[in-house]
């Protein structure tokens, strides 16, 4: 038996660790404890229960907690906390026999400094200062009548953050087997969090907090919902929330308002608590970013795109003025008590360390990341490589190992509540290139892989069959835990992902119109339900026209996300209108239908191909439901053999595990590269293509090239 304890944040350290430290060393008590949790609103103010217990034998223990010597009003303290939690739990059908909660609750004063003004013990108003005295408390409180269903609704009832992935309107259906119909049934099971997903919002840690998932784990709630906890529990701090994608700016404020107002009553204060952009740039207050502030305060030159790509390579023009700034800051000038990032895969090393840098000690620092989402092909260091050696704590200080009771700094979010299994599986094998073929016989098709084979159990999938090891084959499959089975169960799989090539931009358009005409139409789905992704970001404005221009043509109202919208918008707030977006707009969002447009561009290429699949594996988990993937010709084709594969197989990944070496050359194969080198590339190809045939008709004689030149080329050929 023992307790599992999530450590959030309250203005009462001292006497927290106390606590903690003396309900880990029990072993007579079970159940989970929250520390900071959950917020009430009373007629003092907004501030949390300082810790509460709720254990399977006892009930709910709430524990008030004195910092030093005086109490106070203990007894008007315990009375409020009790009085609020009935409150929230009795709002609970099921936690009730009539009128009265079927689980008690108790009220507990802990003063570990002594209260020497106390000396009356009253029952119904303990107050103890001792280990000794707390555990004699512990054994007075019982519940009469367990029940596990009604201990696990209690935790249920209170780890109900707030309502989650709900639609921005009512939905209203007729049909209770339409799409529409499925889609509300599928909202209203994943509206809540999951205790995983919970602990990460609670969680505090003073330094680097990281917190990993998969698309649809629910990072980006987890981000909103943790700067409202914390602007909750300190609104005198300051807190930034930044990202990449400038549409997450929307759905961040209102998960935000959401959840605050449900908590407090009250408004966010927006002067403390910041939803800001990365870069950002002078002007309107919306305008502003972390790298523009960072500037600013430090009164160095900022760089807008266009003055950073005269003085970056081509790729890396945030990166390079990141670092720049950074070498150019001579003081410690700080903004923030907290920065959260988004899409850290998306980000430099050195704009996280500029995060770090603008915040006041003890640089609380939180960071969510899906390495496959990663949209270059540039990958975020190791924590330890990016904080490590710039700070005193030195390597290893951050990411240490966590205790009992400690809150923890390394949080990997387990199961998709977006995507279903066969969804999740497909993005995975068409992103590493499971089952793609190069034409070589016995060569393996794999763009990408982990460098840590034991990242795939961290994102939910098992060993079915062969080892998870370098050089020997496996075969992964995901569970019911990490896909729940109501994901995938509301359609036929066949249903659920459909490939589908064309001969002609012509018949994609044609299909793709008519498709959506049904879904407006028949199957309930409203304009917001349905999103179309281009995967070439360069070719998004162009390639999508025609297909509008016969959407309108059919009285269907559409827009380019970021472009006929602000960039800061992704769906159209207050009219109906189909959202049409390039991939990098389309990351952080998601919706029921998703149809991917043109996929043939993400089969092959010369370079950057990581980067391609990973794009093609990004637009496919933006689907809450059902995803479409059409495309043109051969490429097409292709992808339409490698998805046959993998639903073929169930949706289960089998591959041979490739060596070190084997993934250096795969990132060297498939690596990203400049403008410069393309063209370079190009050239030694004609040329060497040129000497190749020469030789081969005998223009050119082997003799006529140098001994040194020959063996060299042989040498580095083999």
């Amino acid at each position: 038996m023992s307790i599992e304890i999530v450590r959030g944040t309250n203005a009462k350290p001292v006497a927290s660790a106390k606590l903690v430290d003396l309900l880990s060393a029990e072993t007579g008590l079970d159940g989970q404890m929250f520390m900071g949790y959950p917020i009430i609103n009373t007629p003092d103010g907004v501030h949390s229960i300082d810790a509460i217990l709720i254990s399977p034998t006892k009930g709910v223990i709430l524990f008030d907690l004195v910092e030093g010597t005086d109490a106070g009003d203990y007894e008007t303290r315990q009375d409020d906390i009790a009085n609020q939690i009935e409150a929230r739990l009795k709002v609970h059908r099921g936690l009730l026999q009539r009128r009265q909660l079927r689980v008690p609750i108790h009220t507990l004063s802990f003063a570990p400094a002594g209260v020497p003004t106390v000396t009356a013990e009253d029952e119904a108003y303990p107050i103890t200062t001792s280990h000794h005295q707390v555990r004699r408390e512990l054994d007075r409180f019982s519940w009469d009548d367990p029940h596990e269903d009604v201990y696990k609704g209690v935790l249920s009832a209170l780890e109900n953050l707030s309502s989650l992935r709900k639609s921005r309107t009512a939905r209203v259906t007729t049909r209770p087997n339409s799409r529409g119909a499925k889609l509300l049934k599928l909202e209203k099971s994943i509206a809540t969090l999951d205790h995983t997903q919970n602990r990460a919002v609670i969680e505090t840690v003073d330094g680097v907090q990281r917190i990993r998932g998969l698309a649809g784990s629910g990072k980006t709630i987890v981000l909103a919902l943790k700067a409202a906890y914390l602007h909750a529990q300190h609104p005198d701090w300051h807190i930034a929330v930044t990202f990449n994608t400038r549409s997450l700016k929307g759905q961040f404020k209102r998960l935000i308002t959401d959840f605050f107002v449900k908590q407090t009553d009250y408004e966010p204060d927006w002067n403390r608590l910041r939803v800001v952009n990365s870069w950002g740039a002078p002007g309107h207050p919306d305008r502003d970013g972390v790298y523009h502030q960072f500037c600013r305060l430090h009164d160095i030159e900022y760089h807008d795109f266009r003055g950073a790509q005269a003085i970056s390579p081509p790729g890396r023009e945030f990166p390079h003025v990141c670092e720049l700034a950074l070498s150019q800051a001579s003081d410690s000038d700080t903004l923030y008590d907290v920065i959260l990032v988004d899409e850290a895969q998306d980000f430099s090393a050195d704009f996280l360390r500029l995060c770090h840098h603008l915040l006041r000690e003890p640089k609380r620092l939180v960071y969510a990341y899906d390495e496959l989402q990663n949209l270059s092909q540039e990958t975020l260091p190791s924590p330890d490589a990016i904080f490590g050696p710039r700070f005193e704590r030195g390597l290893g200080g951050y990411f240490s190992a966590v205790h009992n009771g400690s809150a923890s700094n390394d949080i990997v979010l387990g199961t998709c509540y977006r995507n279903s299994r066969p969804v999740l599986a497909a993005a995975h094998a068409l992103g590493f290139g499971i089952y793609r073929t190069t034409g070589e016989p016995g060569k393996a098709g794999l763009v990408q892989m982990f460098d840590h084979p034991h990242l795939w159990e961290e994102i939910g999938y098992r060993v079915r069959d062969g080892q998870l090891q370098e050089g020997k084959q496996v075969t992964l499959c995901r569970t019911a835990e990490s896909s729940p089975n109501f994901l995938e169960d509301h359609s036929p799989v066949h249903d659920l992902v459909i490939f589908k090539r064309f001969e002609d931009d012509n018949a994609q358009a044609d299909c793709l119109v008519e498709q959506i005409q049904t879904n407006l139409s028949n199957d309930e789905l409203r304009h917001d339900d349905i999103i179309v992704i281009n995967t070439n970001p360069l070719t998004t404005r162009k390639r999508t026209g025609p297909i509008r221009k016969r959407l309108l043509d059919a009285g269907i109202q559409s827009h380019l996300a970021g472009v006929d919208t602000n960039p800061d918008v992704f769906y159209a707030p207050g009219r109906d209108s189909l959202t049409f977006t390039g991939i990098h707009r389309a990351k952080g969002n998601e919706a029921g239908m998703v149809y991917i447009i043109n996929a043939q561009d993400c089969h092959s290429a010369a370079w950057n191909l990581s980067t391609i699949r990973n794009r093609l594996f990004t637009a496919i988990t933006r689907s809450k439901a059902w995803v479409r993937v059409f495309g043109v010709g051969d490429g097409m084709e292709a992808l339409i053999q490698e998805y046959k594969e993998v639903s073929q197989r169930d949706f289960e990944l089998t591959f041979t595990y490739p060596t070190g070496q084997e993934r250096e050359q795969l990132r060297i194969i498939h690596r990203d590269m400049t403008e410069a080198e393309r063209k370079k590339l190009g050239t030694y190809r004609t040329t060497m293509q040129s000497l190749v045939a020469d030789l081969d008709s005998g223009k050119v004689d082997p003799a006529d090239l140098d001994e040194v030149t020959r063996a060299k080329l042989k040498d580095l050929l083999s």
